[in-house]
């Protein structure tokens, strides 16, 4: 894909005493586009989160991330980036819309906007209708729906998902896929997707990186990757298929 770098990583390393977690990872993600980021546990997926998120300081190595380096402008870049996490928590006792007022707020929305936006993304996750319900009786699923309109308040322009369809009935799981795909194409939302549910990722993704044991062994388009490891040319195959191939000779 062609279009400016999101996030820009250099020789990306990270050391836990003499364990290396992340090594030297090269890594552009473009403007726009649907990136899925995919490995065992283990394999470094979730430390190489946390530095471009700010969490965590690189052993060495630089990243950008919207153009500021997460380590020495760590609120720049949260200003400007949304997280849903596998597992999202919640004011459990407040319903939906207060728990988004809240959320509005402490992202320095003012009122009027905010509430425009819950309205707008309440009926974009599909839960207009329970939005007044206290979220400690809501589904997994409901709570993951939620969270998606949680993170889009301050109208990120980039967005990490950690396992966004969890929990989720396959109706759900349709809608969730879609509406990644839409904000990628209709709002140019960077998304930054971790899942194991590969043949999800196979249908809204644009390009994929496999990490393993700290390493970067492959990125690019699915159909690339398929052609170099699997020698075909046709979509006669899956992600699945591509990836353990990759995992097994690693």
């Amino acid at each position: 894909m062609e279009g400016k770098a999101i996030i820009q990583a250099e020789g990306l390393t990270k050391r836990y005493g003499t364990q290396t977690a992340v090594n030297n990872l090269q890594l552009q993600i473009q403007e726009g586009e649907v990136f899925g980021f995919l490995g065992p546990n283990g394999a470094g997926k979730t430390t190489t989160l946390l530095m471009f998120l700010g969490l965590t300081e690189p052993t060495s190595g630089k990243v950008s991330v919207l153009g500021f380096d997460p380590v020495r402008e760590p609120f720049k870049v949260k200003e400007k980036v949304g997280y849903l996490p596998e597992n999202v928590g919640f004011y459990d006792d407040m319903d939906a819309r207060q728990n988004l007022r809240y959320i509005a707020r402490l992202n320095r929305i003012s009122d009027e906007i905010a509430e425009k936006r819950i309205d707008y993304w309440l009926e974009m996750v599909g839960l207009s209708g329970e939005a007044s319900k206290k979220v400690g009786t809501y589904s997994k699923g409901m709570r993951q729906r939620l969270g998606i309109a949680e993170v889009l308040i301050k109208e990120p322009k980039l967005l990490f998902l950690d396992e966004p369809t969890i929990g989720l009935d396959p109706d759900g799981t349709n809608r969730m896929l879609d509406l990644i795909h839409s904000l990628s194409r209709e709002k140019n939302i960077t998304l930054f997707l971790s899942s194991h549910l590969l043949d999800q990722v196979q249908r809204i993704c644009d390009r994929v990186g496999i990490m393993i044991n700290g390493h970067l062994v492959a990125i690019g388009p699915i159909e690339e990757l398929a052609k170099k490891k699997l020698g075909v040319n046709q979509q006669d195959y899956t992600l699945e298929e591509i990836y353990m191939k990759y995992f097994k000779e690693a």
